[in-house]
């Protein structure tokens, strides 16, 4: 028998972000007062009291730093609501649902292992924000829910992320920012960075497939509020409801679209992959005249006129007409303007951050802290203080430019290994950006699919301590042997 869900309460988004801005903006009251020579501040000796305007400004100039997001995901909303109204995606997710009846659980981790290869090679997170309609979609048609589709994007992107081997924003920004004199092997870092990014992979797959067999098996196990089942619902229905007895095909149109739909995807990440950074000069020759970066050089703006591009092709294929388009265009748009809005208030905790010098007074005082314990313990301890920091500071390369200048030294000065610090960093901004608020792709995402962020963090909790405890071990192991 199912059991009945209370519909509960629960804070929004909105509210959780705002109470951890005015949560940091009083803490920089509480710490001691920056000292400062000049203009500059002497590192280390304080914070500067947020003044009422800071916290409230710093949602407004989150806003104006994450821009190039919002303008993807508005532009990502439009796409998404010209491809829905072809019927292709719900058509599409019944075949594929219908061909694997009874296996649908073997999609959990194919997927989760193919977006993990896009995290530990370029960082794929933000660029996850546009799958997580169609996972939930997916999975509530194979008999599960929102949440197992979440969950595979976001542990699946994030388990590589944790273990970057060659993402140029983690690892690559970490090296780069390390003072001259300061040496690491690369090889190393690969090595350590496939054993966290394996490991941590195999623990999240381990986790999703038990939750999503128990939910598919039971209605009632799922996590999911009474409201957000009734979101998810209205939401995803039409893919979620069964064509009994009716032989499922998808028109020529259909088939057209989905793959137009595949290419527009792949295309984006093709551009997105820093190319450059290994070497590959093969795409220098390709797209820098549709939108005047080329492959490898790619962010969110040359992605946005990607995607409105296909839109108006996609549109264009299913004869939608011009007025057609324009406003199935315009309505997915709008439905996008509250993740855009969780987006750049997110954005703001940093923002307040460089305001207030909370980031710099918490690192150099904790790496006053590690001269003095013993390797065995420097590793957790260091893991521990890079998990406060990336609540602060989500971005790894923004991490890794503070960081790393510090820490990087302070452990070749004391005899510690160098790249086993450095993957502390990265791992652990990653275990952070499996579940903080601060995280614009979590918050847009889970927004996307229909999932309520304290729901999302209730579920995880006990994921993310198993994920840091593994870390723990492998990165200790790897301080005590290399």
């Amino acid at each position: 028998m199912s059991k009945k869900k209370k519909s509960g309460f629960a804070l929004s988004a909105f509210s959780i972000i705002l109470i951890l801005l005015f949560g940091l903006g009083i803490l920089s009251h509480i710490l001691p007062n920056a000292k400062f020579v000049g203009e500059e501040i002497v590192n280390g000796s304080g914070t500067v009291g947020a003044k009422l305007s800071d916290v409230l400004m710093a949602p407004i100039l989150g806003f104006a730093d994450s821009i190039d997001v919002c303008v993807f995901v508005l532009i990502l909303g439009g796409f998404l609501a010209i491809v829905t109204k072809t019927g292709a995606l719900e058509t599409g997710i019944h075949v594929l649902v219908k061909k694997l009846k009874g296996k649908e659980l073997i999609l959990i981790p194919i997927l989760m292992f193919i977006f993990s290869v896009g995290g530990t090679t370029y960082g794929m997170l933000e660029e996850t924000v546009g799958f997580y309609v169609l996972l939930a979609a997916t999975m509530m048609a194979a008999g599960m829910d929102p949440l197992v589709g979440s969950a595979t994007i976001l542990l699946g992107a994030g388990s590589g992320v944790l273990g970057s081997t060659i993402n140029p924003f983690a690892t690559g920004a970490a090296i780069a920012a390390l003072p001259a004199g300061v040496q690491v092997n690369q090889g190393a870092i690969i090595l350590i960075g496939t054993f966290l990014w394996l490991t941590t992979l195999l623990i999240s797959v381990i986790f999703v497939m038990t939750y999503a067999a128990k939910v598919k098996k039971d209605k009632g196990s799922t996590f999911l509020s009474l409201r957000e089942q009734k979101n998810a619902e209205r939401k995803f229905g039409n893919y979620a409801e069964k064509f009994e007895d009716k032989e499922i095909k998808l028109s020529i149109k259909q088939r057209i679209t989905l793959v137009l739909f595949g290419i527009t995807f792949l295309v984006m990440i093709v551009g997105f992959i820093p190319w450059g950074e290994f070497n590959i000069t093969f795409f220098d020759k390709f797209t820098g005249w549709l939108t005047g970066s080329t492959f490898g050089n790619w962010y969110f703006n040359e992605s946005s006129l990607w995607f409105l591009i296909m839109a108006i092709i996609i549109g264009i294929v299913n004869k939608m007409g011009e007025k057609g388009i324009v406003d199935t265009f315009v309505d997915g748009a709008d439905d996008m303007v509250g993740v855009i809005l969780i987006i750049a208030l997110a954005r703001g905790a940093s923002v307040l951050m460089g305001v207030t010098h909370l980031d710099n007074y918490i690192i150099y005082n904790a790496a006053n802290i590690l001269k003095n314990v013993p390797e065995f313990i420097f590793t957790p301890l260091n893991y521990i203080l890079h998990v406060i920091l990336s609540i602060l500071v989500p971005s790894s390369s923004g991490l890794a430019t503070l960081s790393t200048p510090i820490i990087g030294p302070l452990a070749s000065e004391l005899g510690y290994n160098v790249e086993a610090t450095i993957m502390t960093l990265v791992s652990a901004n990653g275990l952070v950006n499996l579940i903080t608020p601060t995280c614009g792709a979590i918050m847009g995402g889970l927004a996307l699919a229909k999932v309520e962020y304290s729901t999302w963090f209730k579920w995880a909790l006990k994921i993310v301590l198993t994920i840091a405890l593994a870390n723990i071990i492998v990165l200790t192991l790897a301080t005590l042997i290399f």
